[in-house]
């Protein structure tokens, strides 16, 4: 018997998107990342080839901006990259959500989610001296029979307010044999977190992690650290005319100019000003928009910024007298007018 055939009239071309990503994702991107992710996804289903500068065409961004909304997702670990021996990427990998719905929050340091950003490690997993052992249930077991830690497994139900799972469990194990931790410091570590709203141990983690990288080996330590940071933060909020406590948007815009452009407080202190004065709303879109134009400049310290504004100031100024010289008014052929003899004309008649 010969194939068949089968055809649709009804057919509906259709992209499916998950419940999930549109309920813990979609809230915290931006239109780019939005853009980018979608696409991906359209692509995939219609099994076509892409490239960056594709996409970069499609939705008129920049090839940068395409390859920061990749990166984004990959810290949310909705995908991984590939890439060659010469660091070309070369293959997008999109992650299954199921596996990432216990921790949607996965990579809020990157975010700077809280001051605790600050302290945490913004490098690659495997490139951490400090790694999660595999912990066996004998090893677990052992852990919950000590005596000293049976008060600290109270103290950390009591943070999040439930039962510990198993795996919750070997992470306080982990900060006590790997990490070095004291109870104390434990204590904190957790007061720190759920404080901030985060109750995921992927978070406390990496919060951890981080503090073990700096040496932090007190709670005194880790709070001057994240006293300072928090000043910087409020610091700069003020300089905005912001008051009370950044959104994870203020925070993220924050972080780009302290740890991506590398700006010291002189040089974002310099742009918000100029921000207050320009404007009363979206502030930290235009003071991002200006650091952004300085770090094209390369400006590294104020000097720089006169340097660009002399420069400014310079190219007006050509375009003023340029635009005198062709003035419309000074193509016409001059008159040369004998006044003398024009009022005498007038008074005679």
């Amino acid at each position: 018997m010969a194939r068949l055939t089968i055809y649709r009239d009804n057919y509906v071309d259709s992209t499916v998107v998950s419940n999930y990503f549109i309920d813990h994702y979609m809230k915290d991107a931006n239109d780019a990342q939005l853009k980018v992710y979608l696409y991906l996804i359209r692509m995939l289903n219609a099994n076509r080839a892409i490239s960056v500068s594709d996409i970069a065409d499609k939705f008129n961004h920049t090839e940068k901006d395409v390859m920061r909304a990749l990166k984004y997702w990959e810290k949310k670990q909705l995908l991984s990259l590939e890439y060659d021996g010469e660091g070309s990427l070369t293959g997008i990998h999109l992650r299954d959500l199921k596996e990432n719905h216990d921790a949607p929050d996965a990579d809020l340091p990157s975010e700077l989610s809280s001051a605790g950003a600050a302290l945490e490690a913004e490098v690659p997993a495997e490139a951490s001296p400090f790694r999660k052992p595999v912990y066996t249930t004998s090893q677990l077991a052992e852990f919950k029979s000590r005596k000293e830690t049976t008060e600290l497994l109270a103290i950390a139900q009591a943070y999040i307010s439930r039962p510990l799972t198993p795996a919750e469990m070997k992470s306080i194990l982990f900060f006590m044999d790997e990490l070095h931790f004291s109870e104390n410091l434990i204590d904190y570590l957790l007061d720190y977190c759920v404080s901030r709203g985060k109750k995921d141990f992927k978070y406390i983690d990496k919060v951890a992690i981080s503090w073990a990288e700096q040496g932090i080996t007190a709670p005194e330590q880790a709070k001057a650290i994240v006293g300072r940071y928090d000043k910087t933060v409020y610091a700069i909020m003020d300089q905005l005319g912001k008051s009370g406590s950044p959104t994870a948007k203020e925070l993220e815009f924050i972080n780009r100019w302290l740890k991506e452009y590398g700006f010291g407080m002189d040089i974002i202190f310099e742009a918000c000003e100029r921000t207050v004065l320009a404007t009363d709303k979206h502030r930290f879109e235009y003071a991002d928009s200006i650091l952004s134009s300085w770090l094209k400049e390369n400006v590294h310290r104020k000097s720089d910024i006169l340097r660009i504004d002399e420069l400014y100031q310079q190219k007006r100024r050509n375009t003023v007298r340029n635009a005198g010289t062709g003035n419309k008014f000074n193509q016409f052929k001059q008159n040369d007018y004998n006044f003398d003899e024009l009022e005498r004309e007038l008074l005679s008649n």
